[in-house]
């Protein structure tokens, strides 16, 4: 039966790689992307490049939880069923000396596009993702990891861009730990994974506070394609991969406790931005 796969911050970079792939495989492919032009010919291209008529294109702004779950919505409404959900989209440290700034919900900005975006999506895809069993989370996470610090997860004290994003990626690990203890016997399984090393990605490239690139897109994709086809994979849930290997995250990442203080923190958030 033919699969479907919602990859977020699929208009270029990994996302438009591991897309083009499935395309070609004959996955029906929902990308998503902020720039509907942008998208739309994406869209096209993958379209007439594939041959596969079976791709859409969302339009969503992830640094609005609003946004977020309209799109969640116009899935739902659009595909039956939901076999994967990568989320991928994201941002990274820009200069060294970049100023904090808030989501349009007054959120830290990397902790709202990098990880509660995607916290938001599972909570309203979840059920769908149940009924289309066996189904896969996927958080595109990252080597660079540092504990959410519960006493300031905004960030209001001790700022800097790396910090937010080291913080926003292992939050994405730990989600996906909490996750694969829910979903238990559900025939969902939950899985982070660092793609590459300092990919050639618009992200990367554009960035003053990151090394050069040192990886290809390609590198990444085929570790994130390994996690979204592989058969060896189908049971394995609450893993952190470095490519296509397990590895172990930052230790955070393993405490009950935080995974509860996350949860409560996510919750706190979605609920007071949605109200």
């Amino acid at each position: 039966m033919n699969k479907t796969i919602l990859i977020t911050g699929s208009t270029d970079g990994l996302g438009k790689e591991v897309a083009r792939r499935l395309a070609a495989k004959d996955w029906t492919v929902l990308l998503h992307g902020r720039d509907a032009r942008k998208g739309n010919t994406v869209l096209e291209e993958l379209r007439s490049e594939s041959g596969n008529q079976s791709l859409q294109y969302f339009n969503a702004d992830l640094s609005s939880l609003a946004d977020v779950k309209r799109l969640a919505r116009e899935v739902l409404d659009s595909s039956e069923n939901i076999d994967v959900l990568v989320n991928n989209a994201g941002i990274g440290p820009r200069t060294p000396d970049s100023p904090r700034e808030l989501s349009k919900d007054g959120i830290e900005l990397f902790f709202a596009v990098n990880y509660l975006a995607g916290y938001l999506l599972v909570r309203e895809l979840l059920p769908r993702l149940k009924q289309s069993a066996p189904a896969r989370i996927i958080n595109v996470a990252s080597l660079a990891q540092a504990p959410v610090q519960f006493d300031d997860p905004m960030l209001e004290n001790d700022y800097s861009d790396g910090l937010a994003y080291r913080q926003s990626k292992l939050a994405q690990i730990l989600h996906s730990c909490d996750l694969a203890q829910q979903l238990t016997a559900t025939g969902v399984t939950a899985n982070s994974l660092h793609p590459a090393t300092l990919m050639n990605t618009k992200m990367v490239l554009d960035s003053t506070a990151l090394p050069d690139s040192m990886t290809t897109v390609d590198d990444g994709a085929n570790a994130l394609e390994y996690l979204v086809t592989s058969a060896e994979l189908e049971n394995v849930s609450g893993e952190y991969f470095d490519m296509q290997e397990k590895a172990r995250a930052d230790d955070q990442a393993y405490d009950p406790v935080a995974w509860e203080k996350l949860r409560e923190l996510s919750e706190n958030l979605v609920n007071k931005a949605l109200a």
